[in-house]
């Protein structure tokens, strides 16, 4: 009996070819995740800020019947929902009672690193999608 020998193991198919994963492509992967995930953490507090303003809005709209009480209600969410972008002054209100609409747009620069920043231009509501209210039948 003859202990097994390498030449005796049979060939490699001849397209054989090594698969996953090379350092570079690992490292590279990576840096592109890392980059993303700064990104995310960087800028999802203004996308929460953004949200707060838009369900602030929606909540002093169900309460007021004219601009100032408009401007007066949403102050007040602005200060307990720690809104600091956008204040009662800023917003562009149309109409008065159920026929209001209001709309307000701001900028925000988020500092990266060194000189670098990004500025994103908030919006709301787009034009012509104008939040308003229903107010029910009293």
């Amino acid at each position: 009996m003859s202990a097994a020998v390498w030449s005796d193991l049979p060939a490699p198919p001849p397209d054989f070819s090594m698969r996953g994963f090379s350092l570079i492509g690992f490292l590279s992967t990576l840096v592109v995740f890392g980059v993303v995930g700064l990104l995310m953490i960087r800028v999802g507090p203004s996308m929460f800020e953004y949200w707060a303003i838009e369900k602030a809005i929606r909540a002093a709209l169900a309460v007021s019947a004219t601009p100032s009480e408009m401007r007066a209600a949403y102050d007040r969410l602005a200060a307990v929902a720690y809104i600091e972008s956008v204040q009662g002054k800023d917003l562009l209100i149309e109409g008065t009672g159920d026929a209001m609409k209001v709309s307000f747009a701001y900028e925000k620069r988020i500092p990266l690193s060194g000189p670098a920043s990004l500025v994103i231009a908030y919006q709301g509501p787009k034009d012509g999608e104008r939040e308003s209210v229903n107010h029910p039948a009293k």
